[in-house]
């Protein structure tokens, strides 16, 4: 059933009638853009540009119909459509929303109906400052173009392992790479932030200019300004050797202690990336895992890897390639309905035995009751090893995650439930909450159990920010509170993980 504007308001939690006043609200914040300095760049539903935008999300369940989207090309333009909107709507501020890459999978995380989107994606360039060994990356950037780009310098950057995914929500959430045992997350390798504030002003922040507003949005989200710009460091050689590694899922008992021996051993070649994804899909019954083996220098069959080599596998692409050829390999289809739920926990066999348990329970439970013939159950594990936060814990600044309070390996969990019917829905949210809570509660018992929620990869139903600690909640809210004394990126812009709701 397509929703009606009132009917998804309501369904975001307003009521009746506060859900008719804001889409008349919508109306006149659209019609106030129209007439401003960026009316040109406001588009409404029934156009090409509208409907490109709108069916540009990855997932499908998140493509909601805003009253209008405005596609700024600059920090100004941008500039221009927060004045706009912080001024037009009456009685009833305008409620709007900023997607980059639109990649999260829950509606309203970065898409709003009613109420206006600034979409990004046309702010999509990339420059190369090679005295600074900087590169100076747009919001709507998605990282198979960076890559692409920059490869032509000899050079890459930290950034999303998976083409598609769009530059903004990845930095600003902490972002892991395959260069992060070696330089850190990505977001402690930005040294400067162009950053639209609520005001319109368009300010810097770096380790010299607005340093807690640099520190708070290595990890805050969404929660002080619009930024417009990203400059990073660059790492000297795009070259690297890995592809995917297919095995069958009878090799699972051989997988579990290979992966918790790689995790444990990631500082001692921190060179090394793996990834393991174990995917039941509904067309072939079958469940298989695809394990990314990314190796950061051209280097074949390098030893991090030896366990892994010895399980037989189905198939194997690795070989010599660069960081934008293994990104645009490692993708995940788009088209479907998705959803996310993530954990993290200390490195343990317990922890991955009983994950698998709780992964082949709910595809058994799946079966019979899915009614759309295409579907997927997969959780994806990837390493959090302290290297990763430790890598950068003497820069000065830091960062908002908390990560620096613990000195202990960890993995991450991603369940990542994907379906083609709408009927499905509330059948794969509840199966993946489940999936998580089970796991949360088994390791809870054994002490395995970690608070962190990495950002880029949680539900609406999670509240990761709180995960970052007291000490990092009450900083963000300070520093949201100076930059945003009106708090107009926590009432107006209701999508994202809001550290007043922390």
């Amino acid at each position: 059933m397509k929703l009606t504007s009132t009917v998804a308001a309501v369904l975001l939690g307003l009521a009746p009638e506060l859900a008719l006043a804001t889409s008349n609200s919508a109306y006149q914040c659209c019609r106030a853009l129209s007439k401003s300095k960026v009316g040109s760049k406001v588009v409404y539903p029934g156009s090409e540009a509208y409907h490109d935008s709108v069916t540009s999300y990855w997932a499908v369940n998140v493509q909601l119909e805003p009253t209008c989207i405005v596609q700024p090309h600059s920090a100004k333009d941008v500039s221009s459509i927060v004045k706009t909107l912080t001024s037009a709507g009456g009685d009833s501020p305008c409620q709007f929303a900023v997607r980059s890459g639109g990649h999260m999978t829950w509606a309203g995380a970065n898409n709003i109906e009613p109420g206006v989107t600034i979409d990004l994606s046309l702010m999509n360039s990339t420059t190369y400052k090679a005295a600074e060994k900087v590169a100076s990356i747009l919001p709507g950037s998605r990282w198979q173009a960076v890559y692409e780009y920059l490869e032509a310098y000899g050079v890459t950057v930290p950034g999303g392992r998976t083409g598609p995914v769009g530059v903004g929500g990845f930095l600003l959430g902490g972002g892991n790479s395959f260069h992060g045992a070696r330089v850190g997350l990505a977001c402690d390798n930005v040294v400067n932030y162009e950053v639209v504030l609520a005001s319109g002003s368009i300010v810097y922040a770096n380790a010299q200019t607005n340093v807690d507003l640099f520190k708070a949005l290595k990890g805050g989200s969404n929660n002080f300004g619009i930024v417009t710009r990203y400059d990073v460091k660059t790492i000297d050689d795009p070259s690297m050797w890995g592809g995917l590694v297919v095995f069958d899922n009878s090799t699972t008992d051989q997988q579990i202690p290979a992966l918790v021996k790689f995790v444990d051993n990631i500082e001692n070649d921190p060179y090394a990336s793996w990834i393991g994804l174990w995917q039941y899909n509904s067309t072939t019954r079958r469940t298989t895992i695809t394990s990314p083996l990314d190796y950061s220098k051209p280097e074949p069959f390098p030893a991090a890897f030896d366990d892994f080599y010895q399980i037989p596998n189905i198939s194997d692409s690795t070989r010599e390639a660069t960081v934008f050829e293994l990104t645009s390999e490692l993708q995940q289809a788009e088209g479907y309905r998705d959803v996310f739920l993530t954990g993290s926990y200390y490195n343990s066999e317990a922890i991955l035995t009983r994950m698998i348990e709780i992964l082949n329970a709910k595809i058994e439970e799946a079966i019979p009751l899915a009614t759309g013939e295409d579907w997927s159950i997969m959780v994806i594990v990837q390493p959090w090893p302290k290297i990763l936060w430790q890598q950068n814990a003497n820069n000065g600044v830091g960062n908002v995650l908390g990560l620096d309070r613990f000195d202990e390996n960890m993995i991450q969990v991603l369940y990542d439930y994907s379906w083609d019917s709408a009927a499905d829905d509330a059948l794969f949210q509840r199966l993946c909450e489940e999936a998580l809570a089970e796991l949360d509660e088994y390791a809870k018992s054994i002490d395995m159990y970690n608070e962190y929620i990495y950002l880029n990869y949680a539900d609406k139903t999670q509240n990761p920010l709180r995960g970052y600690g007291d000490e990092n909640v009450q900083f963000i809210k300070k520093v949201a509170a100076k930059y945003d004394p009106k708090g107009v990126f926590q009432k107006q812009v209701p999508g994202g993980f809001k550290v007043s709701k922390a």
